[in-house]
């Protein structure tokens, strides 16, 4: 059994579903805490984030290859605050 309560990226998320699978048992907690275990596979693996970076870097290619994007504005990084 692997534990990733020593890592620290996602001990939280861990701790949540494992509480929320002692709370209901296997069987039922596999559907109830469904929700907890969708949010630690992410953080575990990062499917998401990594998706969101591939679909931001072919917009900006597709932007660079209409023209629309040029010198100095093809690689200009976001504003702090803009998340």
């Amino acid at each position: 059994m692997i534990s990733h309560q020593m890592l620290g990226r996602c001990q939280k998320e861990e701790a949540r579903y494992m509480d929320c699978l002692e709370a209901y048992g296997l069987e039922r907690g596999k559907v109830k805490c469904a929700p907890l275990f969708g949010d630690y596979h992410e953080c575990h693996t990062l499917n998401k984030q990594f998706k969101r970076f591939i679909a931001i870097r072919r917009e900006r290619e597709k932007q660079i290859a209409e023209g629309k994007l040029t010198g100095d504005d093809r690689y200009v990084t976001p504003k702090i605050d803009s998340y």
